[in-house]
């Protein structure tokens, strides 16, 4: 039997079910001419369900009649959506071909996969980024989490398109990207550069920039999740997975929360945060079947790194990059904060004892400098004694020497980018520490 509108209120529309109650996060439609998609969210007392009007269709109205569909929202999967960009609901943003039909195969984007062995392989396998900083300190490792964290203007965005044109270039699996309520400019420079460089071909984008709804902002990611668990399970494809930005997710989902007039928690957050972040984390895994490594930026809000939200998310990383706006000012490209940056990957069975034993050193030289810079605000360089002096001076040439330029920037300013591989890198480092 069909349900019955009886109230709207922004995003919130509850509909009357007498019986044949919808499923959580099932679609039902609205029987208006225009088959307006809600998303059941939850129940209240007597049948009433709390809907989320899924494309802000103001064409609603009490009274009208409200039909299930027997599932929640599926979007395309396989190789048709390869090169195409989708929103959360998995309709085509780049004015291309609809992708229906007989031969499109759709995934339910809520059906969570059966929990199968995770991912471990005989020995982690690094994979190259060209970038000196990266490559150092975080290792990127096949099949892990890495977070790139920092406020706005950093270069959280630079530094996640540089990552996607250096490795898909390499042809190290499959690229996806969810754009998660950033700016719809920032989606369209990602799509011309990876179009200049013929990335096209190896990348999935799904995209619910800023102009959407917290609705649509708060699925792109699990629509992007789902695809990818597609070509891992199905396909037995390692996938790259990019999201620009999670803090965004958390903000998408915080918004719903408030509208359901749901109590914060401590933090200011909606109640379920917790398990907001979790849920998405736990898709982004690895299994025998392939592997995703992701790459995910978090935004912190006024440059306070001990937000809820962000150390939430930031505890689901195995590497973490801490992008520093004093960093930027002083003209240093990446941002990095060398030492707030860490990874529990950098370990001698992972990266080898050469490349661990020069991360400690090059850490406790950092460290020093750091403590020294106030030392000499007050007295100046040359009151240091020799050996500080000499480990001051190796400190601020590694601060350079992981200074470089980005090829996806090479367009706006002209300047040629730096690809470096790890053997470089670390050659580089020794000549200045050893």
């Amino acid at each position: 039997m069909a349900g019955s509108i009886v109230s709207i209120k922004e995003l919130i529309v509850k509909v009357q079910f007498d019986d044949d109650l919808p499923g959580m996060q099932e679609l039902v439609v609205v029987q208006n001419d225009h088959d307006t998609m809600l998303l059941v969210d939850h129940f209240e007392a007597d049948g009433v369900a709390f809907c989320l009007n899924v494309r802000s269709d103001q064409r609603l109205s009490k009274g009208m009649t409200v039909d299930r569909t027997g599932k929640s929202i599926e979007v395309p999967v396989g190789e048709p959506m390869i090169g195409r960009i989708l929103n959360a609901l998995g309709d085509p943003l780049d004015g291309g071909a609809p992708l229906d039909g007989k031969d499109i195969v759709r995934r339910d984007i809520m059906q969570v996969p059966s929990r199968t062995t995770n991912f471990s392989g005989s020995k982690p396998e690094i994979l190259e980024t060209g970038i000196k900083v990266i490559d150092f300190f975080t290792p990127f490792v096949k099949g892990r989490k890495i977070g790139i964290i920092g406020g706005a203007g950093v270069g959280k965005t630079v530094l996640t398109m540089e990552l996607i044109n250096n490795i898909a270039r390499g042809g190290a699996g499959l690229s996806f990207f969810s754009g998660i309520g950033e700016r719809i400019r920032e989606g369209h420079e990602l799509y011309v550069t990876l179009k200049e460089n013929d990335l096209l071909k190896n990348t999935c984008m799904f995209f619910a920039q800023m102009n959407e709804n917290p609705v649509q902002r708060s699925l792109v990611g699990v629509s992007a999740a789902a695809a990818a668990e597609y070509f891992r399970d199905e396909q037995k494809r390692d996938i790259l997975f990019f999201a620009d930005n999670m803090y965004r997710y958390i903000q998408a989902r915080n918004e719903l929360s408030t509208i359901l007039n749901q109590t914060p928690s401590e933090g200011g957050y909606e109640p379920t945060i917790f398990s907001d972040v979790k849920v998405l984390q736990d898709r982004l895994s690895s299994n025998q079947n392939g592997s995703i490594t992701s790459v995910q930026t978090i935004y912190v809000p006024a440059d306070d790194i001990s937000d809820p939200a962000v150390q939430f998310i930031q505890h689901e990383m195995d590497s973490v990059i801490v992008l520093s706006r004093k960093v930027a000012e002083q003209g240093v490209r990446p941002a990095v904060d060398l030492n707030l940056t860490t990874s529990s990957l950098l370990t001698p069975e992972i990266v080898g004892e050469r490349h661990y034993v020069l991360s400690v050193r090059v850490q406790t030289l950092l460290q020093k400098y750091d403590s020294l810079k106030n030392i000499i605000a007050i007295i100046g360089e040359n009151e240091l004694s020799p050996a500080d002096r000499a480990d001051y001076a190796k400190a601020k040439s590694l601060i350079q020497n992981f200074t470089q330029n980005m090829n996806v920037m090479t367009r706006h300013n002209g300047i040629p980018g730096d690809f470096f591989s790890r053997e470089e890198t670390l050659k580089s480092i020794e000549e200045i520490v050893v």
